[in-house]
């Protein structure tokens, strides 16, 4: 796989950690990086993917032939071949490497970048001498490079002596820098230190091991804190709409319908339920009459049989009476 790409050096600023503490960091612009040339072992004696970086305006033909070879449309202004580490399937030319997909939050890396140039600097800035004394009438030689050579043997100044000289515009690499965020979506990494060369400045960053006691930044908990707030709120909505949509039990369903039934029934048969009721109350009601018709007959019955045996009571003594007189006339 691969552990470096090529970046922007976009700015530098601070920021502040979980623990509060305030750090420098540069924010890089590491666009995706298009993948130009592939070297194998078996074609080249060596594996390694060649990485291009941005758009050049002008490319001279060679450029323009090899970036067209691998299928782009424009030439990258800076190529780098990069070591590729595993036994993972290469890719292919034309294939974009994202940010995402190499660096995560707490990875070491180290910076290289073109220097910013300085012109012409003394020894004190240039390779920072003590300079002379100040004191005892040395008033012109504060910042003096002092003596360059050994006198008449060799009678010469040795090649590579610290000098006065140009200054700047040299390739730096700065390591053991902490990746402290990564950002996808901007396709920027921040980087606590500071990394050589001026604003956009094209740097190679690549990964050498894992900080163990990482501390994330502020920003990136405070980040998750409200995903992870946004996310519970879209849970428990969809929890409340699936139960809204989900089917009733068969008890239940039967128990709706019964209910719906009785709604419904007072709306669509009053006249019938109304009729029945009338008749029942006719028949009631004749029943009712026939009952008192019939008592009434058993009642006269009875009062008829009462009736007679007293009638014939009295006209009994009467003739016994008539008897009696007509017996005595004679």
């Amino acid at each position: 796989m691969l552990q470096t790409l090529i970046g922007q050096k976009i700015d530098q600023t601070q920021t502040f950690l979980e623990n509060g503490k305030r750090i420098p960091v540069t924010e890089v612009l590491v666009a995706d990086n298009v993948v130009v040339q592939v070297k194998t072992d078996v074609k080249d004696n060596y594996t390694a993917v060649q990485l291009g970086f941005g758009t050049k305006k002008h490319p001279i033909n060679a450029l323009a032939g090899h970036s067209k070879k691998a299928g782009l449309e424009s030439a990258p202004s800076l190529l780098r071949e990069v070591a590729w580490h595993g036994n993972e399937e290469l890719p292919q030319p034309g294939d974009l490497v994202s940010v995402e997909s190499v660096f995560q939050p707490g990875d070491l890396v180290k910076v290289t970048g073109t220097s910013k140039g300085k012109g012409f600097a003394g020894g004190v800035k240039r390779f920072h001498f003590r300079g002379g004394p100040k004191t005892h009438g040395q008033s012109d030689r504060h910042r003096a490079p002092g003596s360059i050579g050994q006198g008449t043997t060799p009678g010469r100044v040795y090649k590579g002596k610290k000098m006065a000289g140009h200054m700047g515009v040299d390739t730096v690499t700065v390591s053991n820098l902490i990746v402290v965020d990564v950002d996808p979506e901007n396709k920027k990494l921040y980087v606590l230190g500071l990394v050589p060369g001026n604003k956009k400045a094209s740097v190679v960053i690549t990964k050498t091991g894992e900080k163990k006691k990482f501390v994330r930044l502020l920003s990136a908990k405070l980040k998750e804190d409200e995903e992870a707030k946004k996310e519970a709120e879209r849970v428990a909505k969809e929890q409340a709409k699936a139960e809204a949509e989900k089917p009733a039990e068969p008890e239940k369903v039967e128990e709706v319908v019964e209910a719906a039934a009785v709604e419904d029934a007072p709306a669509t048969e009053p006249a019938q339920t109304e009729t029945q009721t009338a008749s029942e109350t006719v028949t009631t009601d004749e029943e009712a009459v026939s009952t008192s018709e019939d008592s009434v007959a058993d009642a006269t019955e009875t009062v008829a049989e009462e009736v007679v045996p007293s009638v014939e009571t009295k006209e009994a003594p009467a003739a016994s009476e008539e008897s009696a007189k007509e017996g005595e006339e004679k």
